[in-house]
């Protein structure tokens, strides 16, 4: 109930105590028995209606009355409300503000509601808005993605059942849903489901954002998650980003939670009575159930998730890349001793001065990547051999291939500029080891010998040391240190004695 107004002589005691007394407002105040405020309020009033003290006397009460508080003016004709509905659809286009939306609908009606009372009919508005659509998303900018907290049961012919997993993401805007079972939910499956979403849209939003799962997040934390490097690396190829939501804050993440709600109840749900025999079997179901989902008119709102992604997501969102995401993992591993990296059990080399350092390792399905401070320092053929070595030779030390340039072949054609018993000779010792490599030294030090005697000598020496059967270094040394070189070569005589007869050795015949 409104206080009663004060007196007309309590106000005109105002305007005398104030113009003819000199008395301040809180001492007229005090004087009256009135409020402070309403001594000013009163004072504010009459000064601008121009009255001052003494009042003029053909000023009585009642007219007194309608010079300070004049009639209220009769209430307007109802203002035409404006169409919160379009107002809030098109909040989600980038750059769409609520003061621009004002300004269109005060063009469109003059006589509309100013922006004060516009944006808080549109608060209460939106309050009312089921759940699924109350906060306000831009066009294309997110995708939330998590996994339903229940699996759809998989029963293959010749194999015990098994349980997949329901991967669901939806784009913040339009509510536009992707879904499908899984394997499971480890980091291939993950990285999978991202890109099959991404094909199903046919463009990539602007944000991913994850819950904490392993895959995604490798270390959740409030302010600097730890993103996997395989995820990181997905979207980068796509040119979007990722914002994990917060550890323990559901409602970063409320939209998929709805989302994943919604899948159980309409997808997991009615194919509960289904039996599937494969993953491939299951999908295709669910995509059935998806595009009925996805094309579900709204119940407060008009239109479709489908009619709300073509006319708000779709546009705004980024083309596809050319090219498909390759999956690849990434390990950390130490450089060992022999300038490899272990991968899988099969050894692949890197540049030898990072031995003892760690580097970085990209693996996909047949090539393997090493990187040390962000360079690619050696790439590979993958290999599936377990305890195998892929080496380059642009890895190995200099001396190293040196050893390795040596072969058989390249050591006898060497000696045969020598001559040829000399090329004889070190064929001869290679073949006398067990392993040809176990001969190179003794055949590098007979070529060498070059350099300290003439090779016509060095060539006499090894045709020496074939006849008397010497098959080393040391004695092809020797020959020459001593001048045999130039020595006769023994003859060899022919064994033409005829068999000596005793009577311990025994002939053919004894044995029959």
């Amino acid at each position: 109930m409104a206080r009663p107004r004060t007196a007309m002589r309590e106000i005109r005691e105002v305007l005398r105590l104030c113009h003819e007394a000199g008395l301040s407002e809180r001492q007229i105040a005090g004087s009256l028995r009135i409020a402070a405020s309403t001594v000013h309020r009163y004072l504010d009033r009459a000064a601008r209606a121009g009255l001052g003290w003494p009042l003029p006397d053909e000023l009585d009460d009642q007219a007194l009355e309608r010079v300070l508080f004049p009639p209220t003016p009769p209430p307007r004709a109802p203002r035409t409300p404006p169409d919160f509905a379009w107002v809030h659809r098109e909040l989600r286009r980038k750059g769409v503000t609520l003061q621009l939306l004002w300004m269109e609908y005060k063009q469109a009606y003059p006589d509309g509601y100013q922006y004060s009372q516009f944006c808080w009919r549109y608060q209460q508005w939106a309050g009312r808005v089921d759940l699924v659509m109350r906060h306000t998303h831009r066009a294309g900018d997110k995708l939330f993605v998590d996994y339903a907290g229940v699996t759809i049961p998989i029963y293959p012919p010749d194999a015990p059942s098994w349980q997949a997993a329901l991967f669901v993401a939806v784009l913040g805007a339009s509510n536009y849903t992707f879904a499908e079972a899984t394997a499971s939910q480890q980091l291939p499956c993950w990285i999978g489901s991202h890109v099959r979403c991404f094909e199903f849209l046919g463009a990539v939003p602007a944000l991913l954002v994850p819950d904490n799962l392993r895959s995604g997040v490798s270390q959740a934390h409030r302010y600097e998650p730890l993103v996997n490097r395989t995820y990181s690396e997905m979207a980068a190829h796509y040119g979007t980003a990722i914002l994990p939501a917060r550890a323990g804050k559901p409602r970063d993440k409320a939209k998929v939670e709805t989302a994943v709600l919604i899948a159980q109840r309409w997808i997991v749900a009615t194919l509960r009575n289904q039996r599937f025999t494969s993953l491939a079997e299951a999908n295709a179901a669910i995509a059935e159930k998806l595009a009925w989902l996805n094309n579900r008119p709204f119940t407060k709102l008009e239109g479709t998730r489908k009619t709300l992604f073509d006319q708000l997501d779709r546009p705004a969102m980024r083309p596809l890349p050319p090219a498909r995401y390759e999956f690849a993992t990434w390990t950390n591993p130490k450089v060992n001793i022999d300038y490899h990296v272990d991968v899988d059990r099969h050894y692949y080399s890197v540049p030898y001065p990072l031995v003892g350092h760690k580097v970085d390792v990209r693996v996909t399905e047949h090539a393997i990547e090493v990187f040390f401070g962000g360079k690619r320092v050696a790439s590979h053929r993958r290999s599936h051999l377990k305890g195998r070595h892929s080496t380059q030779d642009a890895h190995m030390p200099e001396r190293h291939r040196a050893h390795l340039a040596w072969n058989p072949e390249r050591l006898i054609a060497w000696a045969a500029r020598t001559g040829p018993a000399t090329a004889q000779l070190v064929e001869a010792i290679m073949a006398n080891r067990p392993h040809p490599e176990q001969g190179y030294r003794s055949c590098l030090g007979i070529l060498r010998l070059s350099g300290r005697y003439p090779p016509p000598r060095v060539e006499a020496a090894c045709q020496r040391a074939l006849v008397i059967g010497a098959r080393s270094y040391r004695s092809v040394e020797s020959i020459l240190a001593h001048g045999l070189d130039t020595a006769p070569l023994p003859e060899t005589q022919p064994a033409t004695d005829p068999p000596r007869h005793h009577t311990q050795l025994r002939g053919s015949t004894y044995y029959q």
